[in-house]
């Protein structure tokens, strides 16, 4: 009998690969040990009762240290370890619609960050972006002029906003804006769980002449506490290809263009 075939087992077996990596995802789970999705999430659920786990959206983190404390800290965590895969197709897929010399702005999401980690075949750019990270990728290239806005940190994203952050944006306008999406629905637009990240973005929207979203398929069908936008003030939504036929065809009867990767 294989050890994972066991509720024992395979819950001792989850928590062994949250000491080794931080955080787990339901859908790998259930692959590495060959039973449902349904069941891991049950397997979650009770070692979240033992007090031997934090779940959040598409997995678990562990219960101690200070972001079990903060569920919005945990989320983003978290959001830095999952779909891997499917945020770096579509920060390829996005970096296509770059162009030498364009001004680029960049927001605080996982995804739009992969799509700095793809400009090495360009010469000339100019990146602005209120994330610490995107920052930090955009200066390795040595040859690109980096704009980081001010602003107050938040340390949850390591991204600045409020104020000062919108002060600055009014001084810029960009030829392709990259907005990363925590929550997106046809029917309810773009949102995000932080007010002060919801205006930050809503100001980059009014300098951009292109607007891009991007984003996994995990995103759709969601709703954040703070709204951005409807989808009709995005110009280009970039996801995976698991992006549902019926919700492609709604968006591009609203004149979105839709790419759908794979991965």
């Amino acid at each position: 009998m294989n050890i994972y075939d066991s509720a024992q087992g395979r819950r001792s077996a989850i928590l062994q690969k949250l000491r080794e990596d931080s955080s787990v995802n339901v859908s790998r789970l259930s692959s590495l040990f060959g039973v449902s999705e349904v069941t891991i999430r049950k397997d979650l659920k009770i070692l979240q009762e033992r007090k031997l786990l934090v779940r959040v959206h598409g997995g678990a983190m562990m219960a101690s240290g200070p972001v079990a404390d903060n569920p919005e800290d945990r989320a983003f965590i978290l959001k830095q370890r999952v779909n891997i895969r499917e945020k770096e197709a579509i920060g390829r897929a996005a970096a296509a619609h770059i162009r030498n010399g364009d001004t680029i702005m960049v927001d605080s999401g996982t995804t739009a960050l992969e799509v700095v980690k793809n400009l090495d075949r360009f010469t000339d750019l100019t990146i602005i972006t209120n994330s610490v990270n995107a920052m930090t990728e955009a200066i390795k290239y040595k040859k690109f002029r980096v704009i980081m806005l001010g602003g107050n940190v938040r340390e949850a994203s390591l991204s600045t906003v409020g104020p000062v952050t919108e002060s600055s944006l009014k001084l810029f306008y960009c030829d392709k804006l990259f907005l990363g999406v925590d929550s997106f629905s046809v029917e309810e637009g773009l949102s995000t769980p932080s007010v002060e990240e919801a205006s930050t973005n809503q100001v980059m929207l009014t300098r951009a002449r292109e607007v891009i979203a991007v984003f996994d398929s995990s995103k759709l069908n969601k709703r954040a506490f703070a709204f951005i936008c409807m989808p009709e003030s995005i110009n280009t939504i970039i996801t995976d290809c698991h992006l549902p036929v019926e919700i492609k065809t709604r968006l591009e009867a609203m004149d979105i263009q839709v790419e759908a990767v794979n991965f």
